[in-house]
């Protein structure tokens, strides 16, 4: 496990601070798979994790063990713990699902947004132009996940935002990696905020066709970097 020598350091962020060291530890690592400091099939080593984190063996176990069960990290025998490889495959068929679940959310919540919906997506489109602007690709990648989550908490449909939740935690690596693009941050923002404008006048049919754009686009950019 070589990546990790040049990660970032652990402290504590706003989201972990007064997490028990096992969540603590999910979030590190989970953070630098997403971020692929923590490369596709590279082998993980726990002591070398527990002295760049500073928690205890029985924590970041069970930080990998999750990790495991959520397909981010495979149990290879004799070998240990790797990080599972990236698969185009496995992206593809998420998109295909988004293309079908997104599409009807996006029209629930042109149908259901409340102003306090809206002022929530406001503030994250605040936020993402100056991300964007600053090519602050971890940023974006934050607040794309946020907007979308504001969405589907939009549409009045929990059995449809929880689907989605689930959808967009198997995207964040593939997401980093389509970020990564030149020039794709500043299409994302525009991408939300024309969506935005759709939702704000309640044209369903054309917040429809807008996250459908907008998630195509995203494959057409994972086919660009893969």
């Amino acid at each position: 496990m070589t990546l990790l020598q040049t990660a970032r350091p652990s402290s504590p962020t706003r989201e972990t601070a007064g997490a028990s060291l096992a969540e603590q530890a999910y979030a590190f690592v989970k953070r630098e798979i997403i971020t692929m400091r923590l490369r596709p099939s590279e082998v993980l080593n726990e002591a070398e994790l527990m002295a760049l984190t500073g928690i205890g063996r029985t924590p970041v176990h069970q930080a990998l063990h999750r990790l495991v069960h959520e397909g981010m990290l495979t149990i290879m025998p004799r070998k240990g713990i790797m990080v599972r490889p990236v698969s185009l495959d496995d992206v593809l068929a998420i998109i295909d699902v988004r293309l079908v679940n997104e599409s009807y959310c996006v029209e629930l919540a042109a149908r259901h947004a409340q102003q306090h919906d809206y002022d929530a997506m406001q503030a994250l489109l605040e936020r993402s132009a100056v991300c964007a602007a600053a090519h602050d690709i971890e940023g974006m990648m934050d607040i794309d996940r946020a907007f979308h989550l504001a969405i589907s908490a939009a549409s009045r449909n929990p059995v449809l935002a929880d689907i989605l939740r689930g959808l967009h935690e198997r995207s964040l690596r593939f997401w980093f990696i389509s970020l990564s693009e030149p020039h794709h941050l500043e299409d994302v923002h525009e991408e939300h905020l024309e969506l935005f404008r759709l939702l704000r006048e309640r044209d369903a049919e054309g917040a429809r066709q807008s996250v459908q754009k907008h998630i195509e686009a995203f494959r057409a950019t994972l086919f660009n970097r893969m």
